[in-house]
């Protein structure tokens, strides 16, 4: 499985488009702050200019086409404050359209990402499996058996709660009393008395001058044959 997103590069253009909208959104808006500012002032400068009330003809004239002209003006801010509301609409409209071609791509490297995920962990518990089953055949191949290996896993690592260890430790403590060869006890006792009479017939022997009689002969024959 190829692990490597082939649409990467799509996805980053998408993105510097979207943050480009974004960029352009943030300069329509300040558009209409700086002309709802200039209505403002206009407006300002219109009522400061009021008609003139006396003066020659003339200069009555000349104030009132000063009066119209500054009208305009406001008129024009007006316009001005329309037409930046407008490109910030229309900017508004780009950026939402670059954010679904955005997402879209990006929903596309998440279901990417997912599968690769996926593929994983699969490859994962195949790997697990395959060690279970190739454990269990070499086990089953050396004669170990399943259940005595779990026991030992438990003394090993200590797993299990301490009730677990400890009757998993009598098991076998028993178990290997029980493999042990009994002794006889009379044998042994029979075996040390022979020993016993060899030890006295050897140590009289060496003896200076030391005779041995008939009955520590017989003696030491009879603990020779025990």
């Amino acid at each position: 499985m190829n692990r490597l997103f082939r649409l990467g590069p799509v996805l980053r253009a998408r993105k510097a488009q979207e943050d480009a909208a974004k960029g352009a959104v943030i300069q329509s808006r300040q558009e209409i702050r700086d002309a709802q500012a200039l209505v403002k002032r206009r407006q300002l400068d219109l009522a400061g200019a009021d008609a003139p009330t006396e003066g020659t003809a003339r200069a009555m004239v000349a104030s009132m086409v000063a009066r119209q002209s500054m009208a305009a003006t406001v008129s024009g801010a007006h316009r001005m404050v329309a037409d930046a509301e407008e490109l910030a609409r229309e900017k508004q409209a780009d950026l939402a359209d670059a954010a679904k071609r955005r997402r879209a791509v990006e929903m596309m490297a998440e279901r990417h990402a997912a599968a690769v995920k996926a593929h994983d962990l699969k490859t994962e518990q195949n790997n697990i499996d395959e060690m279970a089953v190739t454990a269990k055949a070499r086990n089953a191949a050396r004669g170990i058996d399943a259940t005595s290996e779990e026991r030992a896993q438990v003394l090993r690592h200590g797993n299990g709660t301490a009730a677990d260890r400890e009757g998993v430790a009598r098991e076998t403590a028993n178990s290997v009393a029980a493999q042990r060869a009994t002794i006889e006890l009379a044998d042994a006792w029979q075996a040390i008395t022979a020993t016993r009479a060899t030890l006295s017939v050897a140590a009289k022997r060496n003896l200076p001058g030391a005779e041995l009689s008939d009955e520590d002969d017989a003696d030491s024959e009879d603990g020779s044959r025990a």
